[in-house]
């Protein structure tokens, strides 16, 4: 591990030790706001800078194991830190209806207009025209936009409940579903349909099955452990950033969607740093892996994670979009359709996609 790696896991793990032993006596007074600013600014610095060691060893073992694992794991990994923000506020003294959902369709938003528009736009630059694995594109789009629909825009349309939420029997049956259809894919990502995530390359091989690869065997387990180690501190801080949010949106009067806007940035800032430098080397089978793979990981496990969290704690879970949000996600999702339904991407559809991203970060702020 290089020397940047140990300091960043020093700092991460000393800021736990630190609000551990003085974290029940600090949080309290963060009523001073600029006591509040200033932990606010140290927990998110240590947060996000962690979220990078998260990605740097995932893309070690994305070299070591080739692709889609590497991908997969990332997304898996983002996911988690996801969850355990989202749980952080979920499990607060304030109870959070709509995080569950404001995060998830901030991620949408963040992920497939914000990044695939900016990386379309990089790349259109750069490369004039980039080419990828169809099949693949096509197939996280098949299980994206059922799952989003079902997650995010059915329970605004059921009668059992009029307020966007679920039901007991629903909330259960739905969950399991998610789950299922997540699984099914990810057995066939990694196992019979790998070649659709990789890129092909003309002598029928695939890009990123590495021969040298099974030599690695030994770094694998290494490098599991460092990125647990990485997503350990994360997962820990997230109480004690979660009531300096709630405190801070509360104490702005800002949307409360701005809560679950923070927390997507700050779980996909570095991912999605390495999906527009995957763009800007030509990867883009790559980008595509990172950004349609965790569009797909981030409703397949986050829904069943706070319908769980809710069911659990009795409190109430808000899925169904607003009227406007319900209107942008499905531009966003024929757009995608319409997006990757070519074997070669251009400027243009950067620039729509990012068109898309600027209005939705104007409706927060003016619904």
């Amino acid at each position: 591990m290089n020397p940047s790696g140990l300091v960043r896991l020093a700092a991460a793990w000393g800021t736990v030790a630190f609000f551990l032993l003085f974290g029940n006596a600090l949080l309290p007074g963060a009523g001073n706001p600029f006591l509040a600013s200033f932990l606010f600014v140290w927990l998110l610095g240590v947060i996000v800078w962690s979220a990078f060691g998260v990605v740097h060893e995932a893309e070690e073992l994305a070299e070591l194991l080739g692709e889609p694992l590497g991908t997969l794991i990332l997304t898996l990994a983002i996911v988690i830190i996801e969850v355990a923000l989202i749980a952080a506020v979920m499990l607060g003294a304030k109870e959070a209806p709509t995080l569950g959902r404001d995060t998830m369709f901030a991620v949408l938003m963040i992920v497939l207009n914000g990044v695939v528009g900016l990386g379309l736009l990089i790349g259109g630059q750069r490369h004039h025209q980039q080419s990828y694995n169809l099949q693949g594109a096509s197939a996280y789009l098949a299980v994206i936009i059922p799952l989003t629909v079902i997650s995010l825009v059915l329970p605004n349309f059921t009668i059992s409940t009029s307020d966007g939420s679920l039901t007991t029997l629903q909330a259960i049956a739905f969950s399991i579903f998610t789950v299922a259809l997540y699984a099914i894919f990810l057995v066939l990502q990694t196992g019979r349909h790998r070649e659709f995530f990789i890129y092909p390359i003309p002598d029928g091989t695939a890009a990123g099955d590495d021969p040298h690869v099974p030599g690695h065997g030994l770094g694998v387990l290494p490098h599991t452990l460092l990125l647990l180690a990485a997503i350990l501190p994360i997962v820990i801080l997230s109480k004690s950033l979660a009531s300096l949010l709630d405190y801070g949106i509360a104490a702005l009067g800002a949307p409360q969607a701005l809560g679950g806007i923070i927390i997507a940035m700050i779980v996909f800032t570095p991912e999605g740093i390495s999906a527009l430098r995957a763009v800007a080397a030509n990867e883009l089978q790559r980008a595509i892996n990172l950004c349609l793979g965790a569009a797909t990981s981030t409703v397949g496990l986050t829904v069943p994670a706070v319908l769980f969290i809710g069911l659990l704690t009795g409190q109430p879970v808000i899925l169904g979009l607003s009227t406007t949000n319900m209107a942008l996600l499905a531009t966003t999702l024929v757009l995608s359709t319409l997006t990757f339904s070519g074997a070669k991407t251009t400027v243009l559809e950067g620039a729509v996609h990012l068109l898309m991203f600027f209005v939705f970060l104007v409706l927060v702020f003016s619904p």
